[in-house]
């Protein structure tokens, strides 16, 4: 891309998402978010009303009486984006791509950081590990990042969540609130995102398109699979091969659904046909809510 056309681009999305940031999404990240980030401080014996997640099992064992852990709040935390860079992510039937709307949410959920004076950092993946950048405070660090995500190359193709997540539980050992962010359309990820939900606050966001779930029926076509480079012909007059196309879709979006419930860590889907801003602000609201 042109550095004048990428340029545009950058300061396109960054007047849109710091305007979301400053005036819908600062309050609620601030409150769906704090207190998540928090340090060990000490046990004391359980008293009626405390959470029960928070309950010390070894001391309570040793003792006798339940005891739970003290917590106090980080003044700073960190956030860290997960981000699929893998093929699949340019596919968009409606108004915008996945890959573009990702982008915006990115840029989102990092200005709506620094404005809370908490650092940010980026791990880009596809069936590999593409690009890391260390978390950092400031404005011209989340230009950066949203440089990147408009003009970033990936070499692999693919999805590989289990190397994203399993690189990024080696790379950042304090606690964190992390996106991940991708489309899920593939498997073998749920060790790594347990032991990463275990470490930090855990957020998946799933970019979803609704072509994905059904195949039109407009005859014989020659596709593409953006993963594999494979071209070959489809009969979408075939009932089956809809119905095969519709149970694939749904069997990744299951695994997902389950593997996040198993976990504990929250998941929030945004289809290309409505507003993430509208999502991303319903999702916040109900963390804020107890």
């Amino acid at each position: 891309m042109e550095t004048s056309e990428l340029l545009k681009k950058v300061r396109k999305i960054e007047i849109k998402t710091r305007g979301l940031s400053k005036h819908l999404f600062s309050g609620e990240y601030h409150s769906a978010f704090k207190g998540r980030g928090m340090s060990f401080s000490e046990v004391r014996s359980y008293q009626y009303g405390d959470d029960v997640r928070n309950i010390d099992w070894n001391v309570t064992a040793r003792t006798g009486e339940p005891y739970v852990k003290v917590f106090e709040e980080e003044r700073e935390l960190t956030v860290m984006l997960l981000v699929d860079m893998s093929r699949s992510l340019s596919f968009g039937a409606v108004s915008q791509v996945k890959q573009e709307i990702l982008a915006e949410i990115c840029a989102v959920i990092a200005f709506s950081a620094i404005n809370n004076n908490d650092k940010v950092g980026v791990l880009f993946f596809s069936d590999r590990i593409e690009l890391f950048i260390p978390p950092k405070k400031g404005k011209q660090h989340i230009l950066r990042i949203i440089r990147e995500l408009i003009d970033f190359e990936p070499k692999g193709s693919g999805t590989n969540i289990a190397v994203a997540l399993e690189y990024f539980n080696n790379a950042i050992k304090k606690r964190s609130i992390c996106f991940l962010l991708s489309d899920f359309m593939t498997k073998s990820y749920e060790v790594p995102l347990r032991i990463a939900s275990q470490r930090h606050d855990l957020v998946g966001v799933q970019l979803t398109d609704p072509r994905e779930r059904e195949l039109p029926d407009v005859g014989l076509i020659y596709a593409e699979d953006a993963e594999t480079g494979e071209w070959r012909w489809i009969d979408t007059s075939s009932a089956r091969v809809r119905k095969q196309y519709a149970r694939n879709y749904l069997e990744f979006s299951a695994y997902c659904r389950t593997v996040f419930l198993k976990t504990g860590a929250d998941i929030l889907s945004i289809s290309t046909n409505e507003s993430y801003v509208n999502a991303l602000l319903k999702f916040f609201q109900k963390r804020i809510r107890p």
